[in-house]
C-alpha cells in the first residue's frame, strides 16, 4: 500500500508541485499519489499567457488546468506581475517607452483577461511576485520595468485589478530570501503598507529555496511570525532544499548519503515547524515532482547537479521523504 504524502498532511494543509505539461506526463503516477494541488511551473507566467498585446495563448495553461480538474486538485495561478518572463511590449510602443497610462491600461487587461479565464478553477494566485530588493541598503522596492513604467503604486494597482477580476480569488504576494532577517522586515513593511492602505492583499507567498545550512530553523519561525502578525494567510509556495550553499560550485555525480543525512534532517525541522504552525498555512508547494526535473540542477552552476526534492531520479521517495511522514 502506497503511503501517501498528501494523504498524511490531510489534517495540517494541500501539499502540491510544480508540474509542467511534460511532468503531468511522465509523473503522472507520483503526482497523483503524492500530491493535492498543482502549480505551473512556468506555463501561467506573462511570456507564455501574453506573448504580444493582442495574443492570449491559454493552450498550455489549459492542459495544467484540466490535469487538476481531472484528479480533483486545487490549481495555483502562478504569476500574474513579475520582472521576469513579461514581455518587453508592456512596457514600449516600437521599442520607445509608453506611457504610465497605458501600461496600467495593459496590466489590467491582462490580470482580467487570465483571471477571467481561470475563474473557478484557480483558488489562489501569486499576483505579485519578488518586488523586494535584497540587499539593506537598497529601496525597498526591486528596480523593475513595472516600477519605472509606473510608479511604486503599481503593486496596489494589481493587486486591485486582481480583486476585480476575480472576487474569490486568494490574492498572494510572493517572494524569496523571504527568512532572511532584512528582507524579511522588507516584505512586511511592503505588504503592512498595502494592507493599511486598504490594497486586498490576502496572504504571503514564502517561495523556500533553502539548503542543508540556511536558514536556520529559528529564522523561518522568527518569519512565520512577523508575517502572521499581519492576520494574512501563508502559504510555502516554492520548496526545494538544496545540497549546496547558493556559491558553492561542488560538483556530484551522484548525491553524498551524508548530505542526504543533512538534508532529511533539515525537511524534518522543516515540516515539524509546519506542524506546530498548522493554522497559519493554507499550502506547501515543492517546486518540481523529483530530483530529475528541478531546475536547481542548472542553477546557479550550469551542469551542478542537484537533489533538492522528495523524490529521487526514479521518482522513489528519499531520507527526506520518510522523515517527515514519521510524525
Amino acid at each position: 500500500m502506497i503511503r501517501k504524502l498528501h494523504a498524511s498532511y490531510r489534517d495540517y494543509f494541500p501539499i502540491g508541485a510544480a508540474v509542467n505539461t511534460k511532468t503531468i506526463q511522465s509523473h503522472k503516477e507520483t503526482i497523483i499519489n503524492h500530491f493535492s494541488s498543482i502549480t505551473a511551473e512556468n506555463e501561467m507566467k506573462p511570456q507564455y499567457f501574453h506573448p504580444s498585446e493582442h495574443v492570449y495563448n491559454f493552450e498550455q495553461g489549459d492542459i495544467i488546468a484540466d490535469f487538476a480538474a481531472e484528479n480533483n486538485m486545487l490549481l495555483r495561478g502562478h504569476t500574474l506581475i513579475w520582472h521576469n518572463q513579461t514581455p518587453d511590449w508592456f512596457f514600449t510602443d516600437q521599442g520607445k517607452p509608453v506611457s504610465r497610462e497605458l501600461v496600467l491600461k495593459r496590466m489590467r487587461e491582462h490580470i482580467n483577461t487570465i483571471m477571467g479565464h481561470y475563474i473557478g478553477r484557480t483558488y489562489c494566485w501569486d499576483v505579485v511576485n519578488e518586488a523586494v530588493s535584497d540587499k539593506a541598503a537598497d529601496p525597498c522596492l526591486r528596480k523593475t520595468p513595472w516600477l519605472d513604467a509606473i510608479g511604486e503604486d503599481y503593486i496596489e494597482h494589481a493587486f486591485k485589478f486582481a480583486r476585480e477580476a476575480d472576487p474569490n480569488a486568494v490574492l498572494f504576494y510572493n517572494d524569496y530570501n523571504e527568512c532572511d532577517p532584512v528582507k524579511s522586515q522588507k516584505i512586511y513593511s511592503l505588504v503592512k503598507s498595502l494592507i493599511d492602505g486598504g490594497v486586498p492583499v490576502d496572504g504571503i507567498g514564502m517561495q523556500g529555496h533553502w539548503d542543508i545550512y540556511l536558514p536556520q530553523i529559528d529564522n523561518i519561525k522568527r518569519a512565520i511570525e512577523l508575517y502572521a502578525s499581519l492576520g494574512v494567510k501563508l502559504q510555502i509556495t516554492e520548496l526545494d532544499v538544496s545540497l549546496f550553499r547558493f556559491e558553492d560550485g561542488t560538483s556530484y555525480q551522484e548525491a553524498p548519503n551524508e548530505l542526504l543525512e543533512k538534508q532529511a534532517e533539515k525537511y524534518g525541522k522543516i515540516f515539524e515547524l509546519l506542524r506546530e504552525y498548522k493554522d497559519l498555512f493554507t499550502g506547501v508547494t515543492f517546486w518540481g515532482v523529483s530530483d530529475d526535473t528541478t531546475w536547481l540542477s542548472d542553477f546557479p552552476f550550469k551542469g551542478r547537479k542537484n537533489w533538492p526534492l522528495l523524490f529521487d531520479d526514479q521518482q522513489k521517495p528519499k531520507m527526506a521523504f520518510e522523515r517527515i511522514m514519521n510524525f
